[in-house]
């Protein structure tokens, strides 16, 4: 397995270390998820995300080739700001979600889900073969990242750089120094708290010097390290997909509810068309969120959905929110049952348990 630069801090921390995405990643430290999960919500937390892929996408087809193969208009970025967004295979399913970084002119970066760079890369320079003008390089592995998360994480890093991180709007960045280290901050994270995600190049020493500065300015506010497990209840309390859960090569951008990013209107890319028509015919399914009626069970992944005794759908994701207390989940249904306020059941342990349809974010 592969080692972050971070991995001595994580088993210093006494983090529990699993396999994830070809890594050796923390999936806890000895504080237990809720209460990670507690600290970003409440404090500020540090995820080490160094496993996420970055593509650099430079040329006069730089734009071309994103438009080309994304989902959103990335026409619309301007230096300095970023943008939710995910590519499709031909058929319409989901190849990855992703951020588009529009650095300056004809100079983009592309970040991925870490289980995916060797797909997504392979993907994006095989549609790159059709424009002269570009060059897609993988810098992965020489790019260092960090989401410093939660309310406390402007007074944590303000003290570590001269930019005013508060005139950082949402979904935008800056390319300056922190803790006297170059790097790109970026109000962007996957929490849905106020936070930054900190892009930074360098080697061991300098990423021991980062961990340090925020260390020293972040133990007045509770700083503490965030394993993949909370990582997982934060995103699924704001209703955010998780790729290869929630969406995958087999869903549709509309049915998964990303019809907000997906701009049919900036002309064709790839599977506009196949997209177009699951828009205009209606999604025979849909994503939704769903919360359990009673304290007996947390869903979990590939549990069934029922109606009445008949399957009508399996979780896609599925834990405690430590925000409600109770158990929440994500599953596609048939549009007929997707209503917020359906009662439905969850089917596990050979019996059944109360639960509802409701709208996302659940917090």
């Amino acid at each position: 397995m592969i080692h972050t630069i971070f991995h001595k801090h994580h088993t210093n921390a006494g983090a529990k270390m699993v396999q994830f995405a070809g890594f050796e990643m923390p999936i806890q430290y000895p504080t237990g998820i809720l209460e990670e999960h507690r600290t970003v919500r409440n404090a500020v937390g540090v995820f080490d995300v160094s496993h996420m892929g970055e593509f650099e996408v430079t040329g006069t087809d730089a734009l071309a080739l994103i438009q080309h193969i994304t989902l959103n208009d990335a026409s619309k970025l301007v230096p300095g700001k970023a943008q939710y967004s995910a590519m499709c295979f031909d058929d319409g399913g989901i190849v990855d979600d992703l951020l588009v970084y529009m650095m300056s002119e004809n100079n983009y970066m592309l970040v991925v889900n870490g289980a995916n760079v060797t797909k997504d890369l392979a993907w994006v320079t095989k549609h790159a073969e059709m424009f002269p003008n570009v060059s897609v390089v993988d810098a992965s592995n020489k790019v260092n990242l960090l989401a410093v998360q939660g309310p406390k994480s402007p007074d944590t890093l303000q003290p570590l750089t001269t930019t005013p991180l508060s005139e950082i709007p949402y979904y935008s960045f800056v390319e300056t120094e922190l803790a006297g280290i170059p790097m790109i901050v970026s109000r962007t994270g996957y929490t849905g708290e106020m936070g930054f995600e900190l892009y930074f190049r360098g080697d061991e020493a300098v990423a021991d010097a980062v961990i340090a500065a925020l260390w020293k300015e972040g133990s007045a506010h509770g700083i503490a390290w965030i394993g993949l497990g909370a990582r997982d209840t934060l995103r699924l309390e704001k209703g955010y997909c998780l790729y290869g859960n929630d969406i995958d090569a087999t869903t549709n951008p509309i049915e998964a509810g990303l019809g907000w990013i997906t701009k049919l209107a900036k002309g064709d890319f790839v599977a506009s068309d196949v997209i177009a028509a699951v828009k205009g015919e209606g999604a025979k399914r849909k994503l939704v969120g769903f919360k359990m009626l009673t304290e007996k069970l947390i869903p979990r992944v590939g549990y069934q959905l029922q109606l009445d005794g008949k399957e009508i759908g399996k979780t896609t994701s599925g834990n405690i929110s430590p925000g409600l207390n109770v158990g929440i989940g994500m599953a596609y249904v048939a549009t007929e049952y997707a209503t917020p306020g359906t009662l439905i059941d969850v089917f596990a342990r050979n019996t059944t348990f109360p639960a509802e349809v409701v709208k996302m974010p659940f917090l």
